[in-house]
């Protein structure tokens, strides 16, 4: 067991040691107690003008002590608001930015309301409802009429991706229709999606990347294997 003092001979003083757990909490602990010592001293200053000074000095160490925060916006302002919350709101002093209070620091966020989405065909996803929204809201064209077979394919590759064997294209207008809440008819229609491989093979591609032109090949380090000549051929029969 660890003594609570420390006396080496009888005629020393006793020096008692002080644990992390009898001392006061650090409201920032990233600062150290250092630090929050200074801030307590600076408070406890009658003097305005050296209090002043020494929460200049004070601001001055904590931005030492995060350099990489130097060229963030309001950086300094952030300083001021930390001395202000590490002296629990007690030190008066004059700061070139607005004095924060407690009861706007105590002050908690509104609670952050998730999508609730469940839709029928999960393998599709949600994103595949909001591009089908956008296609709706364009007029007849061209260009809506590219989206919707955009739309149509991306919905076949991940309809593949789930289902790992084959669909028809006429599921794919069936399920299109049905999340257009019938605005997309395709049916009826001759439109014809990618194939079955050309879906599937995307990922291939990726891999098997081309170089572009003017880059030099990487040579391998290999060695080559030593292939004994045969000294016999080379001589005249």
């Amino acid at each position: 067991m660890v003594p609570k003092y420390i006396k080496e001979n009888a005629n020393d003083t006793v020096q008692y040691l002080e644990y992390n757990a009898e001392r006061p909490h650090l409201i920032i602990p990233e600062y150290g107690r250092h630090l929050q010592k200074l801030i307590d001293q600076a408070t406890a200053i009658e003097d305005r003008e050296l209090r002043n000074k020494t929460a200049k000095y004070i601001i001055y160490v904590m931005g030492g002590l995060n350099p990489h925060l130097r060229d963030v916006p309001d950086f300094q302002h952030k300083l001021w608001d930390q001395l202000f919350i590490m002296s629990n709101f007690k030190i008066d002093v004059d700061s070139p930015y607005p004095i924060p209070s407690r009861e706007v620091l105590q002050l908690k966020p509104e609670v952050l309301q998730y999508p609730q989405n469940f839709p029928k065909y999960r393998y599709y996803g949600n994103n595949i409802k909001y591009m089908i929204d956008v296609a709706n809201k364009w007029e007849e064209g061209e260009m809506k009429g590219a989206l919707i077979k955009v739309i149509a394919n991306h919905m076949k590759k991940s309809y593949l991706s789930w289902n790992k064997d084959t669909v028809t294209d006429a599921v794919i207008f069936e399920h299109l229709y049905e999340l257009s809440g019938g605005t997309i008819n395709l049916i009826q229609s001759d439109e014809e999606l990618l194939n079955t491989t050309d879906l599937m093979r995307t990922n291939k591609r990726v891999s098997n990347k081309i170089m572009p032109a003017g880059q030099p090949k990487i040579q391998s380090n290999k060695k080559k294997p030593f292939v004994k000549k045969n000294n016999n051929q080379n001589k005249i029969q």
